[in-house]
């Protein structure tokens, strides 16, 4: 069996150049690979393209790369969390690509599977299409959005064997599943790493196919963006 195993993240993270293209899971604060973004702040490298569902906050999550002004472009979803992210944004000092969410998983999704490009009616009559080939279907305009993969993809799973299969647990496998199959070398990092065969196969995933580095994470934050109570 290949040993998949890192000793930590920044182990995990070596080989990461300037100017890369960069996958990280996560579903706002959920489920992001906090290990790894403080990995690849300690590493340094810049001019990164950063392909995210949102880009954390301004102290956590991809907010730490921002504040360190490491990310060059941001391919995202949902920002309105992260203030620094708007004004780095409207200063021009982040190039940024907003997608719908549907169509940045689609986009993923389709890397992942090898399509190169799809056609759907999200975007068609708004900024989205702009420069962007439309075709009829079904009496519906739709546009042209083509795949999205990276150099590195970088994932959070609640627990993982040896092997590199995965288990993602509630809210974390928005995205995480899609991204680890969308990059040249996916990284996970786990809560659990255990030995192959003390997985169920019928609860994995991600199969370890897709999966080159993996290492067990420590000290996870878990933070909450919005915390909402009610009066007693």
């Amino acid at each position: 069996m290949i040993n998949k195993v890192v000793k930590d993240a920044d182990e995990g993270v070596k080989g990461i150049k300037d100017g890369m293209t960069l996958m990280l899971g996560g579903f706002g604060l959920c489920g992001i690979p906090e290990n790894a973004i403080t990995a690849l702040k300690k590493e340094g490298v810049k001019d990164l393209t950063c392909i995210s569902n949102n880009a954390g906050v301004d102290d956590f999550g991809l907010g730490l790369l921002l504040q360190s002004k490491q990310i060059k472009k941001m391919v995202s979803s949902y920002v309105g969390e992260n203030d620094l992210f708007e004004k780095q944004m409207l200063s021009g000092e982040l190039e940024v690509d907003l997608v719908p969410q549907g169509s940045l998983a689609e986009r993923t999704r389709a890397g992942g599977a090898g399509i190169p490009a799809f056609f759907t009616p999200t975007g068609y009559g708004t900024e989205i299409a702009e420069g962007k080939e439309v075709r009829w279907f079904n009496g519906k305009p739709h546009i042209l959005e083509s795949a999205l993969t990276a150099d590195f993809a970088f994932v959070k799973a609640w627990k993982g064997d040896k092997a590199g299969n995965l288990v993602f647990k509630a809210t974390a496998r928005n995205f995480n599943p899609i991204m680890a199959m969308a990059g040249k070398i996916t990284v996970a990092e786990v809560e659990e790493l255990v030995e192959p065969g003390e997985l169920d196969p019928n609860e994995i995933h991600t199969p370890g196919i897709f999966v080159q580095r993996i290492f067990e994470g420590t000290n996870y934050e878990k933070r909450i963006e919005q915390r909402t109570v009610r009066d007693k």
